[in-house]
């Protein structure tokens, strides 16, 4: 795992601030996960399971589920960045932002 390790670890050692980054990422697409996943089956699986697989209505339900999902989230980042890059211009520049 070279990208844990770098420049702000002068030893040679690793990166704690990219592990802390790569662990931040994680814990925030497995709640973006597990959000979709309840969402979409409490909306499209029914509480009483009559068959072992999904019927073919409740495929597209989900399929359209998840796309509506992941747009929204695509939606929301690029808001959030674009805020975010606003909020550096008119801070100076001194690379801290206010959320």
């Amino acid at each position: 795992m070279s990208f844990l390790r770098g420049g702000a670890a002068p030893s040679g050692g690793v990166n704690t601030d990219k592990i802390e980054m790569a662990i931040t990422e994680l814990d925030t697409v497995t709640d973006f996960f597990n959000r979709m996943v309840q969402s979409c089956h409490a909306k499209c699986i029914s509480s009483r399971y009559a068959e072992p697989d999904l019927n073919k209505g409740e495929s597209v339900c989900i399929d359209r589920c998840v796309a509506k999902f992941n747009e929204v989230q695509k939606k929301v980042g690029e808001k959030l960045q674009s805020r975010g890059a606003a909020n550096a211009a008119a801070a100076g520049g001194s690379g801290f932002t206010s959320l």
